[in-house]
Parts: C-alpha cells; structure tokens; sequence
C-alpha cells in the first residue's frame, strides 16, 4: 500500500507531533513510534530510532487516517 508520504510529510509529523510508544524489547535498541500530522492534515506513524551517533533512522512510515 502506498499512502504517498513525502518527506516534508515526515519531517511535518516529527515536529509536530509526540512519541506515541517506545519500544523496548528489540535487542538493536529502542524503538520510537512518533504520531503526528502529514503536510494535508492525515494522521500518520513513523517508526524510528537513534543511532549510537545521535543520528535519527526511519523504520518505516504509514498512514492512520485515508486521504483527507
């Protein structure tokens, strides 16, 4: 399934949205789920964690809510 999100959707949703759940148990580290709003309002996930130096990776992105 492809919900279209673009970068600036990603970076839109980091900003303005919050940590929904931290994932603990993976032994590759901590796993966040970031929830926060798309550039046209959608609700969506980002998957995500921090490297050792500080860098941000994202897992994977999905949308919550259909297109608007």
């Amino acid at each position: 399934m492809d919900d279209e999100l673009e970068r600036d959707d990603i970076e839109n949703a980091v900003l303005k949205g919050r940590i929904n759940k931290k994932l603990s148990e993976d032994i590759r580290g901590i796993r966040y789920i970031v929830e926060g709003p798309a550039k046209d309002g959608r609700l969506i996930h980002i998957v995500c964690r921090f490297k050792e130096d500080g860098n941000l990776i994202i897992i994977t992105v999905y949308a919550l809510t259909e297109e608007l």
